[in-house]
């Protein structure tokens, strides 16, 4: 396909699968309209980019389907002045609508293959706002905390506590909590009176790997 047709296609997925289903933040629709998510799956399944569904990006990894991106980052509320943290770079397609509303966005990637996949790709679209680094994203980024946003794009067993406690008072973190299988979308909202809890329905993504997540190579057995 030529870009024009992938601009099409992107409009369409923007006002089928995410305007119609309630997603309503203007800036997160600009978003989801102006990044070239083709350019974060392999060139072999670009066709199918911008379909109502997730997609392997190698190393049993997946890009999360756009709805889901476009909902996690609408309960968020990034606004232009905030310092984004977002806990599992993956294909760096989150991380690029993330860029497109904050201030600046760091990004931990447990794989060193995925993460340098993903700077390639932000690098080589004009992401100067974007920090990425390979290590555990269950234990945060302490040296450049406080957080005015924490996004967890994978599914854990519990809240990792570093990240609670790298968020800045008023900041948000969205994070899926629940079993291997199946999990809850849940934001956290740091006050004066302590942490607050909303949920935002199921959601099913690949396990949060680390200290304070799942652990390597385990699962559960029925």
């Amino acid at each position: 396909m030529t870009e024009d047709k992938f601009d099409a296609v992107r409009r369409d997925m923007v006002e089928t699968q995410i305007r119609r289903r309630g997603v309503a933040d203007p800036r997160v629709l600009a978003a989801m309209s102006q990044v070239p998510r083709h350019k974060f799956v392999p060139s072999h399944i670009w066709d199918q980019a911008y379909n109502d569904y997730p997609l392997p990006i190698g190393e049993d990894q997946t890009i999360s389907q756009p709805y889901i991106v476009a909902l996690m980052t609408q309960t968020l509320e990034v606004k232009e002045t905030d310092k984004v943290l977002e806990i599992g770079t993956g294909s760096g397609y989150q991380t690029a609508i993330l860029a497109k509303l904050a201030a600046q966005v760091y990004s931990i990637e447990r794989i060193a293959s995925l993460e340098a996949k993903a700077q390639k790709v932000l690098e080589e679209l004009g992401y100067a706002n974007v920090h990425i680094k390979v290590g555990d994203g269950t234990l945060g980024w302490p040296e450049e905390a406080p957080f005015d946003a924490i996004m967890v794009t994978a599914g854990a067993p519990q809240v990792p506590r570093p990240l609670t406690e790298q968020l800045a008072l008023g900041g948000r973190l969205i994070i899926p909590v629940g079993d291997q299988w199946s999990q809850t979308l849940t934001l956290m909202r740091k006050t004066k009176e302590g942490l607050k809890t909303e949920y935002h329905g199921g959601c099913r993504f690949v396990r949060l790997i680390g200290q304070h997540g799942w652990k390597e190579g385990w699962v559960a057995e029925f």
